[in-house]
């Protein structure tokens, strides 16, 4: 843990773990804040975890979520108030640790001058200087936007923000981002870009399904944000809190504004965990799973190896959802486990989905529908996952009949395998680029937002109705890098996206049904069908997910290497 002390009763850091808990209490900490909502990030435990664990140790926990650069003046004020009434020293953390630094500048505004306190930040990492106004009226009402000291004021004035300016600026430093970014450059090598993403981990997330079936380890699937950026793009370490596409800018937390000629959108989408009532408290305990979160794939594994017996449940929210066919590949994994280990006939198995068909493309569902059957699963359609009681084992559901009627469904269980409802991030849905429904307004073919040329997006934030998933991203990446460079005069043409989707759907260990698609539901096969046939189960297709993608996510996907995804020109 990378901890940074701003004063004798406070220090902060990034996001901290249960396991992180017993090195907090030995460092001499007696309580800890949170200052992050559940439900940010895949690799984000919940308060809950973390305030049981902190109680086993001997430490208090507060719970004082901000969203991202958006922290009030009465956060500042609530965050001295739990500083006045903790045990000292306190651990405050967030994503990145600059929220809790905010809370307590602001917290220590009315008595303290806003040069030191921007000097202090500074020194522990967290460039603040566009707070220094706020600052500065907290501490003289009277005189807002007053001086604020030399230091603050040469980097910043009551009416001006930090401000840079970028030819390209990227949000989101996922699959997506990073692949756009190393296909600009690979076109065009002296482009200034710029990655907005808040995280210092970067997750290969179609392994996680692999890690929840006992075939990779976790470790494997994550390597640091810095080992994956393409070389010479920058890493604004912040998360966005703001667009204004008419002034070609984006304000990120800390007050700064970037600025830009093009920019991209991809900062994926948000796991709505508080979507299910109940759901974030017993996540990782009481048989509750999910593979859709870093940490909880490998307890996945877990629960499987151990149920001998009972009933196994696995939802599948309403659509859309990343990656369609993971809640049904951790459900086939797992009960090709049970077969194997000759306790199938005493396990119960509910495929709980809220939409109407077991799969989206009706070519694939034959070869799916013979494992259902082989290992006996009861489907269960337009049944929605609405609450989880953990500790009594009860899973709560809402039935849509076939007349159009709902009734309330309630079902026990020893082990539940559970996919959170999905909408885009809320920075997103509150912006002037969202549709109606929150997701980003592209152009299904270019990827070019519909009312602001210079803006286009890619993978799971925008509203184009292929499915989201890395292969998707993978063909998208091209596509939006050639648009770009056309519109800033560097290249010729128009690439068009046609909207391929895959999923290599993970029957059983050793075989996969290797969905591929258009729009439309076009059966899209990317090899000739003597070799892999995707409507049926293939051994082959089952070395190609386990050996071969992996490597090409790194070491091509990431790298702007386009095999099999150069784009089409029009």
């Amino acid at each position: 843990m990378d901890i940074k002390q701003l004063s004798e009763q406070l220090s902060v850091s990034a996001q901290v773990t249960a396991s992180d808990l017993s090195a907090v209490a030995a460092a001499g900490f007696n309580s800890l804040i949170c200052n992050r909502p559940d439900g940010e990030g895949a690799d984000q435990p919940s308060f809950t975890e973390i305030e049981q664990q902190a109680k086993a140790v001997g430490l208090q926990a507060a719970y004082l979520p901000a969203d991202s650069g958006k922290v009030t003046d009465e956060q500042g004020a609530a965050f001295g108030k739990l500083l006045g009434e903790l045990p000292g020293p306190v651990l405050a953390y967030c994503r990145t640790g600059t929220r809790s630094a905010t809370m307590w500048a602001l917290a220590q505004a009315p008595h303290a001058d806003a040069a030191a306190l921007l000097q202090v930040t500074a020194a522990a990492g967290f460039d603040l200087n566009g707070l220094a106004p706020r600052l500065a009226n907290l501490a003289n009402p009277a005189e807002a936007f007053a001086s604020v000291g030399d230091n603050a004021q040469a980097a910043t004035s009551a009416r001006d923000v930090i401000e840079s300016s970028h030819q390209v600026l990227i949000i989101g430093g996922g699959a997506a981002g990073i692949s756009v970014a190393s296909s600009l450059l690979s076109r065009h090598p002296n482009l200034d870009i710029a990655i907005v993403d808040p995280a210092t981990v970067h997750y290969y997330q179609p392994g996680w399904t692999m890690v929840g079936g006992g075939i990779f380890d976790a470790s494997t699937t994550a390597r640091s944000m810095a080992s994956v950026l393409p070389s010479g793009v920058q890493h604004i370490q912040a998360a966005v809190v703001s667009f204004e596409p008419e002034k070609n800018a984006v304000t990120v937390e800390g007050c700064r504004t970037l600025h830009y000629r093009q920019l991209i959108v991809c900062p994926g989408l948000k796991l709505n965990w508080a979507g299910i009532e109940g759901l974030a408290e017993t996540l990782g305990k009481n048989g509750v799973t999910s593979n859709y979160r870093f940490d909880l794939a490998p307890y996945t594994w877990d629960l499987v190896q151990n149920l001998k017996g009972g009933k196994a449940i696995f939802t599948q929210p309403p659509m859309p959802i990343k990656c369609a066919g993971a809640p049904q590949k951790a459900m086939y994994l797992s009960a090709d486990y049970w077969r194997k280990q000759s306790v199938l006939g005493d396990i119960d198995i509910d495929f709980c989905n809220a939409g109407g068909v077991l799969f989206g493309v009706a070519a694939y569902v034959p070869a799916l529908m013979e494992y259902v059957k082989a290992y006996d699963i009861n489907l269960r359609f337009s049944r929605n996952l609405v609450a989880v009681d953990g500790s009594a084992k009860v899973a709560t559901f809402k039935q849509t009949n076939a007349d159009g009627t709902t009734e309330v469904v309630t079902q026990d269980f020893d082990m539940m395998h559970v996919v959170p409802p999905q909408t885009a991030p809320d920075f997103i849905r509150q912006s002037p680029l969202a549709d109606a429904a929150g997701w980003v307004d592209i152009d299904p073919a270019t990827m070019r937002h519909k009312n602001f040329d210079n803006i286009h997006a890619l993978g799971d934030a925008g509203n184009t109705s292929n499915a989201k998933t890395a292969a998707a991203a993978r063909k998208q990446a091209p596509v939006v890098a050639h648009n770009v460079l056309a519109a800033l005069g560097k290249a010729k043409g128009e690439a068009h996206y046609d909207g391929y989707g895959s999923c290599p759907l993970t029957v059983e260990r050793g075989k996969i049904v290797l969905a591929e698609f258009l729009y439309g539901g076009q059966v899209a096969p990317s090899f000739p069908s003597w070799l892999i046939d995707g409507t049926k189960p293939s051994a082959l297709a089952w070395y190609l997910k386990e050996r071969i993608l992996p490597p090409l996510y790194w070491n091509a996907m990431l790298k702007g290497r386009e095999w099999l995804a150069s784009p089409i020109l029009k």
